[in-house]
């Protein structure tokens, strides 16, 4: 068996084991080749949050470890090891999550993988957009200019 930054593979069918050592972020579907399917486990240490945005498909996030806290359009919610949440696609599905805890927490955030993809961050008025799997380009929405202006 070969293991390699937290992914393990034992013949030909990969496996990702999720309580291994890791920090920051791990791509776990590109890790096991998925096409379809975008699914990072972030381990998100204590005073850490990742960016207030929404996408333009449903995201799902699972607490593997830990409490987080998860900032909505509708305020901010607890949740803690085992919860599974539904963020709806565009802006009602806008979302933070942040470790406030004295301990490291870790989330699994998933969600359709298309290309190209748009996520809005409205804390910090930008707008991040993929045009394929290689290539992301951040735009501050004041630099922004009509269709006709190209």
């Amino acid at each position: 068996m070969e293991v390699l930054g937290g992914v393990a593979a034992e013949s030909s069918t990969p496996k990702v084991n999720l309580f291994e050592d890791f920090r920051g972020r791990l791509d776990i579907a590109g890790a096991l080749g998925s096409e379809e399917i975008a699914m990072y486990l972030y381990e998100v240490d204590p005073g850490e949050a990742l960016p207030y945005h929404y996408e333009y498909v449903e995201e799902w996030l699972l607490v593997v470890d830990g409490t987080v806290a998860a900032r909505t359009p509708e305020g901010e919610h607890e949740l803690h090891r085992g919860d599974l949440v539904r963020y709806a696609a565009g802006p009602t599905g806008a979302h933070q999550i942040a470790n406030r805890s004295e301990t490291a927490a870790r989330v699994l955030l998933f969600s359709k993988a298309a290309v190209p993809a748009v996520s809005v961050y409205p804390d910090a008025d930008t707008i991040g957009v993929w045009p394929d799997d290689d290539t992301e380009y951040y735009f501050k929405r004041g630099t922004a200019v009509p269709r006709d202006v190209g």
